[in-house]
């Protein structure tokens, strides 16, 4: 009789405060900005958030690959007592439906944050299929994103490892955990209690 392995602690991170979330909240409009960047108030959101992840033995980082995300990883996990591996993972990124969820050429990104292994993506590796709509943007298929929420959390219940944080999105966390995080909130994530 083989034991089964008990289960892995995963730990979701929303990012910091982008420019994107702060000219919405205030405005209610998308202001444009691609690949959005965080605030200085995100900064600080992702200073305030390192103190309470250190005492976890992540053995796994997986980022989405948008800036906010690479940013608040970075942030968050560059001195990190375990020195956990840091994978960028292209399932887990947002829904794209807004300009800052429009990614960056995986060479930009390679020249921004050379600590991070991007060589395995794409150049183009967000949705952008299709007609754009009338702001230039491509929205994904909602088929597609709960396709892809769905492989997302198959791929993790097949990770070797036992202690996983995903820094993410708020739309995307949403639907893998059924909980909506603030900039820099984190919650553990129970693949057998996930939401249908």
């Amino acid at each position: 009789m083989t034991e089964s392995r008990p289960p892995a602690r995963i730990v979701c991170i929303r990012h910091g405060e982008s420019t994107f979330n702060a000219h919405h909240r205030e405005t209610g409009q998308d202001p444009g900005h691609v690949d959005a960047r965080l605030t200085e108030r995100g900064l600080a959101q992702v200073e305030a958030a390192r103190a309470g992840l250190r005492a976890i033995p992540f053995e796994l980082v997986v980022t989405s690959p948008l800036t906010r995300a690479l940013q608040t990883t970075a942030g968050l996990f560059a001195d990190h007592p375990t020195r956990p591996e840091i994978l960028v993972e292209v399932l887990h990124r947002e829904c794209q439906e807004s300009s800052c969820d429009v990614g960056r050429a995986a060479s930009a990104l390679a020249a921004e944050f050379p600590e991070m292994r991007v060589d395995h993506l794409p150049e183009t590796w967000w949705y952008a299929d299709g007609e754009p709509d009338a702001r230039g943007f491509h929205i994904e298929p909602r088929h597609l994103f709960d396709r892809r929420v769905l492989a997302f959390r198959d791929w993790l219940a097949a990770r070797p490892e036992r202690t996983i944080a995903v820094v993410g999105h708020g739309t995307f966390f949403f639907h893998l955990t059924g909980r909506w995080l603030e900039n820099c909130e984190a919650t553990e994530f129970d693949l057998a209690r996930a939401p249908a």
